[in-house]
């Protein structure tokens, strides 16, 4: 007989997940009654070890063998913990630790992970279980034409809107980046009315400010539109148009760099008063001079283009965040709603957190949200544990443990257990506020295209090939049904599904920049845009949906079973990879993907997917 502790069980760890600066927690363990148990102690200890405490569980109660023990406490000082439990028997002590998603283990594994954050700590419910569309501005919709005199040269535009992505360097081996096709934010405005009917709330566009590239990763100025997208007036209007329509704007701040070719650094000496060729410029403190460096300075992952940013100097503290006048305060101002912060694990928390205040100072119903990659509860960067949550730092996350789990379950390489396993440590991880707004992504630009990963193609193609690719019928019917999986657990899991423009019309494409074509308008895939179109319309008419409670269990090795409660509503949501899955239910359907129902029998074929609602026995804990 094991000892038996679950932390996501509420039988054993109440309340479920993180814990409120100050809220009460509540912690059992059953023993083996043969163990003849003397004493039981909770050991917990925060990151850097300045804390520690020994809490004594008392003994409960006796059931079927088992001896049942309970203790509880709460934190006043919000951080990171991790606990374990030492035991004291009439034969022996022993401490207790965590193996695998819910044994236990004596002696050896590992330690429980406990967030305590602060009790003030919300996040708007503006932002909590909606549709949110990512636009790369560029490729997704042009409507007359912008003024190009100030354009930053050289560049060039395709003529058909249909070509892929230039990816080719230049005579001395650089690729420039410098293709566009025009898309701009007139064009986003004009298309709100399609967006509105995918049911989006939120949009999160890619950087919109001056710069060299397509991309715009690269700022050249923070406080203008690029002349390619359009100008000041034209932001404005589109803010207050999505308003009008419901629809919240987050913009991409890229802060950790800046382009070379800017105002600011101005290597190629074009606006004649940056930091690169003059000492005495009010940006020279902003960058990281170094002769040791290959280039004379430091670069964002070597890439000499992308000069890093020194993010705490006073300067461009004031520049980018504290000013009257800053960067965050203007766009904010304009009708912006909060930021998408490119590589955050690449900022001091320190600025984040006046980013943070900030934003939140401007506009009550505001966002920001992190680039992170991994689980953010516990990242660790630089030699650095961050503390995005526990210190008011990010309302949230992008969410690429959700995508990646998701992806290899449906591609057949996890097992129903092992999503399960990661959707619920993800949920015990997250303070609910952040769990209900996570990004969740299926591709971004920075990965292939949902559709291209799913049917599996040769990944060792060439470039010139990948460029060119398509699937064949028999790969793209395969993966369009694969797609359907992916997206209806996308929009069933705790957070926002995020589409990436174009995945909806069936837009396909391997890595950067082939996943970054112009948006098939004469050709959209009017079949899967109706099926997403379906799931924005759950999404947003159940709330269980939007803010409930989440538990995830596997049903069958390739059958996944998603709960989702909220006051005494009750949604089972369940996907099949595997070979047809029956089972019997009560309850009832709202939705059926490749699956049907009769006199309480559900049959659910091959990427098959069904939701069913119904009352909950009794409310959780």
């Amino acid at each position: 007989m094991r000892i038996l502790y679950d932390s996501k069980s509420l039988e054993y760890k109440s309340p479920f997940g993180c814990l409120r600066q100050g809220e009460e927690c509540s912690i059992a363990i059953d023993i083996p009654e043969h163990c003849r148990t003397k004493t039981v102690f909770l050991c917990i200890e925060n990151d850097d070890k300045s804390y520690s405490n020994r809490i004594p569980l008392e003994f409960h109660s006796r059931r079927e063998g088992y001896e049942r023990y309970v203790g509880r406490f709460s934190f006043a000082r919000c951080d990171l913990y991790f606990y374990h439990f030492a035991i004291e028997t009439e034969e022996s002590s022993f401490t207790l630790w965590k193996e695998g998603r819910k044994d236990t283990n004596i002696n050896t594994g590992d330690s429980w992970q406990l967030t305590c954050y602060q009790k003030e700590f919300n996040v708007s419910p503006a932002f909590q279980g909606k549709v949110m569309y990512q636009i790369f501005p560029d490729r997704f919709y042009q409507s007359g034409t912008c003024d190009l005199r100030e354009k930053l040269t050289p560049f060039w535009i395709h003529e058909n809107k249909g070509e892929s992505p230039y990816f080719l360097p230049d005579e001395r081996g650089v690729i420039q980046n410098n293709d566009f096709f025009g898309g701009n934010l007139r064009g986003i405005l004009e298309k709100l009315p399609y967006l509105q009917k995918l049911r989006v709330e939120v949009l999160y566009l890619n950087p919109i400010f001056m710069a060299y590239s397509n991309h715009r990763y690269d700022t050249a100025d923070y406080k203008r539109i690029d002349p390619m997208l359009g100008n000041q007036e034209d932001f404005r209007l589109l803010c207050e148009k999505a308003h009008d329509l419901g629809m919240k704007v987050i913009l991409d701040g890229v802060f950790s760099h800046t382009g070379c070719d800017s105002v600011y650094f101005d290597k190629y000496n074009r606006f004649q008063n940056g930091a690169y060729h003059h000492s005495d410029s009010p940006y020279r403190s902003w960058y990281q001079f170094d002769e040791k460096e290959p280039d004379g300075y430091r670069s964002w992952w070597g890439i000499n283009t992308l000069p890093c940013t020194e993010e705490l100097d006073p300067g461009f503290l004031e520049f980018i965040i504290t000013g009257e006048d800053s960067v965050v305060r203007h766009w904010m101002r304009l009708g912006a709603d909060g930021f998408r912060l490119d590589v955050a694990d690449e900022l001091p928390d320190e600025f984040i957190r006046l980013l943070h205040q900030t934003v939140h100072e401007e506009k009550e119903d505001s966002l920001v949200i992190g680039e992170v990659w991994e689980d953010a509860s516990n990242k660790i960067s630089y030699g650095v544990r961050r503390s995005y949550f526990r210190e008011r730092e990010l309302d949230s996350v992008m969410n690429y443990p959700f995508k990646n789990s998701i992806i290899e379950f449906i591609n057949g390489r996890h097992l129903a257990g092992e999503l399960a396993q990661t959707v619920m440590t993800i949920a015990e991880n997250y303070p609910k506020p952040v769990l209900d707004c996570l990004m969740n992504s299926l591709s971004t630009h920075d990965t292939m295209r949902i559709l291209t990963v799913l049917g599996e193609p040769d990944a060792s193609l060439s470039k010139e090939k990948k460029s060119v690719h398509k699937l064949s019928e028999d790969q793209r019917k395969l993966a369009g049904e694969k797609l359907k999986c992916a997206a209806f657990l996308q929009y069933v899991l705790p957070g926002n599904p995020c589409i990436y423009y174009g995945d909806e019309a069936g837009m396909e494409g391997f890595e950067d920049p082939f996943n970054r074509g112009y948006f098939p308008w004469e050709t959209i895939d009017e079949d899967l845009r109706a099926y997403f179109e379906q799931l924005g319309e759950l999404k947003i008419a159940i709330p269980a949906l939007r803010t409930g409670s989440v538990k995830a269990e596997e049903l069958a090795e390739k059958v996944i079973s998603i709960e989702r409660r909220l006051d005494d509503e009750l949604l089972i949501a369940l996907c099949n990879t595997g070979e047809i899955y029956d089972c019997f239910t009560t309850l009832e359907p709202v939705f059926l993907q490749n699956a049907e129902l009769s006199g309480g029998r559900i049959r659910i074929h091959p990427f098959g997917a069904v939701l069913l609602r119904g009352k909950a026995e009794e409310p959780e804990a």
